[in-house]
């Protein structure tokens, strides 16, 4: 099967490599020259591909059948020009190519803004906290209009992310011992790498179409997420300062029953610290 990959950071990378080690034509795309030599051990072809160019996005899509779009923002200020461009210059693209038959998207759970910790499943009205929110949001929209009887689209929307080489004590190190604002009390929802790049996979291989939540069986909450970090590594803990309330994008238990109920099994159900 011919693939791309348009953004083969953290995430893409991972899958890139499955994808070839399977015996399939992968195509990665990147933003950063730099990187082509290390995106030439993953892929067959890697190519220089800003989220604007439509004439290389449409030469690159060239006799593919799957695409995955995996872009990341590299700070909170290019949101717009990352995802929301992209995705728009990505479903103009595809008008002119027919071999196209799936595309999924990795986004976030961060669409479904602050719930004050209650459960959210993908049928769950979203609330975009903020305008980068807004922006994740409109570019589920501008690929989920992509849809036909010709192309299945899929969007993952996923829980913060951690793995190799982005372990959960890389991620909080620095604050162990320090005063953090609020009670902790927030919901963390974390989802190993591995089980993004199996979904990805087994989308790929069921063809499945639509909105799938993924993040670990049982979210927890931030306090008992650093608490159980740092007694684990021997770290002092975490001081919670409630006089200074802690203000969160998103707070919301994010449910993986669709997914499961799919098919899907977590090789990491639950966080490891």
């Amino acid at each position: 099967m011919n693939i791309i990959i348009i953004g083969c950071g953290y995430v893409g990378k991972a899958v890139a490599k499955l994808w070839t080690e399977a015996g399939h034509t992968v195509t990665a795309t990147t933003t950063t020259p730099e990187r082509v030599p290390e995106l030439e051990e993953v892929a067959q072809r890697v190519v220089i591909l800003r989220g604007d160019d439509l004439d290389t996005m449409r030469d690159v899509l060239q006799d593919r059948q799957v695409v995955l779009l995996s872009v990341g923002a590299k700070n909170r200020t290019n949101y717009e020009q990352t995802y929301l461009k992209t995705a728009a210059t990505l479903v103009t693209a595809l008008k002119d190519v027919p071999t196209v038959q799936q595309l999924i998207y990795t986004g976030s759970y961060a669409v479904y803004g602050d719930r004050q910790g209650a459960w959210v499943r993908e049928d769950s009205p979203v609330s975009p906290a903020n305008e980068n929110g807004e922006i994740l949001y409109k570019t589920e929209q501008v690929l989920l209009a992509a849809a036909s009887s010709q192309l299945t689209v899929s969007l993952l929307r996923i829980a913060g992310i951690y793995g190799p080489g982005r372990t959960l004590l890389r991620i909080f190190q620095s604050i162990a011992g320090k005063t953090r604002p609020g009670t902790g009390q927030e919901i963390a929802n974390w989802i190993h790498l591995d089980d993004i790049v199996g979904s990805l996979d087994f989308i790929r291989c069921q063809q499945l179409g639509g909105i799938y939540n993924l993040g670990n069986d049982l979210p927890i909450t931030t306090g008992e997420l650093l608490d159980g970090l740092f007694e684990c590594h021997g770290l002092p803990k975490v001081i919670w300062d409630p006089s200074t309330p802690q203000v969160r994008p998103y707070n919301a238990r994010l449910s993986n029953e669709k997914l499961k109920a799919a098919g899907y099994s977590l090789i990491h159900p639950k966080i490891e610290f």
